[in-house]
């Protein structure tokens, strides 16, 4: 944080001295360096005047607490939670909060490596019970997954609660009773600590991660090979992070997914095993940033409801999901 601030007083700074310059050319008495003098460095001083104040917002929304109210609940924690928060956790959680992509969640490399920008250290932690996370409530856990926010009352950036917060409330608390039953692994990961450009692309708005809470219960439809399924888990899934929201391709600053409209011409047979092979039909190797290891988790139900929502979902459709 004291880096960013460093660099926020470093932009004021060299604001101001334009300013003073274009003060100082408005002043000259022969035109040919007062024009030019005040349209360059009143320019360059409007810039960084706009820059500056996409910094400050950028600060702003990445370190002021959030007072969202935390839910007082208890997870049963029984054997059915358990496993099906453990089969959640493995297509969903270990693809960042893992090195290898699997269970448990000791903690994930730098995500900003995927994206090929110096965004800084950003690190999904080790969420087992050796970490911080054993001192949390239920509460505040589910809190954290559904509208990334840390115990503090802190953003945390690199939770996708925008997606996180459409798992059921069966679900999330499924998840939450595997991570407590999970093994405790000793493994600290760098604090997270963004960029200047990481602030600048937050303050600019094209990244958000501070959400309203959560209001209201949150159900799933019934388990089966159906578009109303696929839709549901497409929807705590990271498919439109990389892919946009429409599906027809994603754009930086994070990893730049291809349009999903190229799987109305496979079939499910086709798309399943691109799933569990990291191959398409064509022959073509799945991009290192694709999580297919951990979607190949998903059985064969699950994968047969995604490929028939994305199979029926035109780009018109998918903007208003």
């Amino acid at each position: 944080m004291l880096g960013n601030m460093l660099g926020l007083l470093v932009l004021i700074a060299i604001a101001v001295l334009f300013g003073w310059l274009a003060t100082r050319a408005w002043r000259a008495r022969r035109a040919i360096v007062k024009w030019p003098g005040v349209i360059l460095a009143g320019l360059v001083t409007l810039v960084l005047v706009l820059v500056s104040g996409i910094v400050a917002n950028g600060l702003i929304k990445i370190y002021t607490p959030h007072n969202f109210t935390v839910s007082s609940i208890k997870v049963a924690g029984t054997p059915e939670q358990i496993e099906r928060g453990k089969h959640i956790a493995s297509i969903t959680c270990a693809a960042c909060h893992s090195a290898n992509n699997d269970l448990p969640l000791s903690g994930g490399k730098n995500i900003a490596d995927d994206t090929g920008l110096p965004l800084g250290d950003l690190y999904p932690p080790n969420l087992t019970p050796a970490s911080e996370l054993k001192g949390w409530s239920d509460g505040e856990i589910l809190r954290a997954i559904r509208e990334g926010v840390h115990q503090s009352g802190r953003p945390l950036m690199v939770m996708p609660a925008q997606n996180l917060r459409n798992l059921s409330d069966e679900d999330v608390q499924s998840v939450v009773a595997y991570l407590r039953s999970q093994p405790a692994v000793q493994h600290e990961t760098p604090p997270t600590n963004p960029s200047l450009l990481a602030v600048i692309l937050t303050g600019a708005g094209i990244v958000e991660f501070n959400l309203k809470p959560v209001t209201g219960p949150v159900a799933a439809p019934p388990k089966g090979p159906t578009a109303e399924y696929g839709q549901y888990i497409v929807s705590f899934q990271d498919c439109r992070d990389c892919h946009g929201k429409d599906f027809t391709g994603g754009k930086p600053p994070t990893p730049v997914g291809p349009d999903l409209h190229l799987i109305k011409g496979w079939t499910q047979e086709q798309f399943i095993k691109t799933i569990r092979t990291g191959v398409d039909p064509s022959g073509h190797q799945l991009k290192p940033s694709m999580p297919w290891q951990t979607y190949a988790r998903m059985d064969d139900v699950e994968l047969a409801a995604v490929y028939e929502y994305m199979h029926n979902l035109s780009p018109v459709e998918a903007t208003r999901k």
